[in-house]
């Protein structure tokens, strides 16, 4: 692999981070479940698409399709085709977490957690009730712990409430 990458960046130039992950996809694929084109688009949907950084209502720096951590930075820009690697690389990290959590959910359950997961966290999907709900087979239950997740900085956020009824409304129409 060192060869290949070595060849690539004496062809191309240095390679970002994300188009080493992104080769390193199609040539080792991983076989972790992937999220549903409609619960992507759920995602892309709520997040919105904005190519310079920006703090969210929780005052946290983000950009692109709602990617957030130590590679953002105020004032940086990025290009839409960057965005959307950012969201592959993203969303992966929360395929793997709602799948590890909830091996037992259905497509569209799983689809709407890891939308859920994107947005709320990796750490607080896992303790929370929903997830707990689902994997002792209350799907009701989990579908109504939906809307509890619609604050941030501690205010309720109309567009977190619609988020929420319609991840819950795709985690139940269940397979």
């Amino acid at each position: 692999m060192k060869r290949l990458f070595d060849t690539l960046r004496r062809l191309f130039g240095p390679l970002t981070q994300a188009q080493v992950d992104a080769i390193n996809a199609v040539l080792q694929p991983e076989t972790h479940r992937r999220i549903s084109a409609e619960g992507l688009d759920l995602i892309k949907q709520f997040e919105g698409l904005r190519l310079k950084a920006y703090l969210c209502p929780a005052g946290v720096a983000t950009i692109g399709y709602g990617s957030t951590g130590p590679h953002v930075r105020m004032g940086m820009t990025i290009t839409e085709g960057e965005a959307e690697e950012l969201l592959v690389r993203d969303v992966a990290r929360f395929e793997k977490a709602v799948a590890a959590a909830a091996p037992k959910a259905s497509d569209n359950e799983f689809a709407a957690m890891t939308s859920l997961a994107f947005n709320i966290g990796e750490a607080a999907f896992a303790r929370s009730t929903l997830l707990r709900r689902h994997n002792a087979g209350d799907k009701a239950g989990a579908a109504d712990e939906f809307k509890r997740w619609v604050r941030a900085g501690g205010k309720v956020l109309p567009g977190l409430v619609r988020r929420r009824a319609a991840e819950a409304a795709l985690y139940r129409r269940g397979a």
